[in-house]
């Protein structure tokens, strides 16, 4: 027999580049990020810096802030952001509350409400704000019919659209909100629906039913079981749905775009809006950078505090 040929053992790499080897392997990740995330926010930051001058760029440190935030436009977007935010997230913990609680009662058709509940969560928010718009048009909205009536909106019926808000409770702060306003809350209260109850659901479930039947046996009726017992024991997960009903809150435009853009006026240019407007519709880019800037702040400060919120609860549970 031939003796058999021996293969040449394969030479090793060089050590230097097998301690190199995670580098190498997560770079291209890191190209990605860095051209998507870490370039457009440094980029942004210099804008907010820098304003555009007839030579040039030209460095202006703070000024692109002072001047953002000295506008009539910016305090008037300010107050109706707090005042989308409030209601917002009230109406959405509160409603999503009381569905999910007579969900956990087992209820005939739970299961059917509950397919029904993922409707708004399959639709994106450009959609569900034409949905809405498609209720109140004065011509041919679904609710068109009873918004015209003066008898019931004297005296000349009311366009959502379009009617001008009332008469503010407190100086010049927008509250009570506008028809529009009002509007794109329940709008957006509609959208984030089936999150929040999907999640309050979770939290009730877990709830050990000893202790529910404890409380209905010492003589609690069903508003001091949920106020003195359900709550205190789902106070993380409501202060999660909180933070993060604020967050989208924060940062959607969709349901704006197709609702009511910004009008009538000025009455629905919430921060988000704001933002667009400044930097696509009037092309200042150097205040939108500012902006986004600002509401980039806020957002963290509402994660931090989301995460030191569950932390504190853990430490506490």
């Amino acid at each position: 027999m031939e003796q058999a040929r021996r293969l040449p053992l394969q030479k090793k790499p060089p050590q230097w580049l097998r301690n190199s080897l995670p580098f190498w392997l997560i770079l291209p990740t890191a190209i990605v990020l860095f051209a998507i995330q870490v370039y457009p926010f440094l980029y942004t930051i210099w804008l907010s810096l820098e304003q555009r001058k007839p030579t040039g760029w030209v460095f202006v440190g703070l000024k692109n802030f002072t001047q953002l935030f000295a506008t009539t436009l910016f305090g008037e977007s300010a107050g109706l952001t707090v005042v989308f935010l409030v209601l917002f997230v009230a109406l959405t913990l509160g409603t999503g509350f009381l569905i999910a609680y007579l969900l956990s009662r087992n209820i005939s058709f739970t299961g059917l409400y509950t397919t029904l509940l993922f409707i708004p969560w399959v639709l994106s928010d450009i959609i569900s704000g034409e949905v809405f718009r498609l209720l109140v048009l004065p011509s041919y909205g679904v609710l068109s019919g009873y918004l015209q009536n003066p008898k019931i909106f004297p005296p000349h019926g009311l366009s959502v659209l379009t009617a001008p808000p009332p008469n503010p409770w407190i100086g010049s702060f927008p509250f009570p909100p506008s028809p529009a306003l009002v509007l794109l809350i329940l709008a957006t209260t509609w959208r984030a629906l089936p999150f929040i109850t999907l999640l309050l659901l979770a939290s009730i479930q877990m709830i050990p039913k000893e202790v529910i039947e404890s409380a209905r046996i010492d003589g609690a009726n069903s508003l001091q079981a949920i106020w003195y017992i359900m709550l205190p024991i789902m106070r993380p997960t409501v202060v999660v749905a909180i933070f993060s009903l604020t967050l989208s809150g924060m940062n959607g435009v969709g349901m704006i775009f197709s609702l009511t853009g910004g009008g009538p006026g000025t009455e629905t240019e919430i921060m988000p809006w704001l933002l667009y407007s400044i930097g696509w519709l009037q092309v200042n880019f150097n205040w939108a950078a500012a902006l986004a800037l600002l509401i980039g702040v806020i957002n963290l400060l509402l994660i931090i505090g989301t995460l030191r919120a569950t932390r504190l609860e853990e430490a506490n549970g």
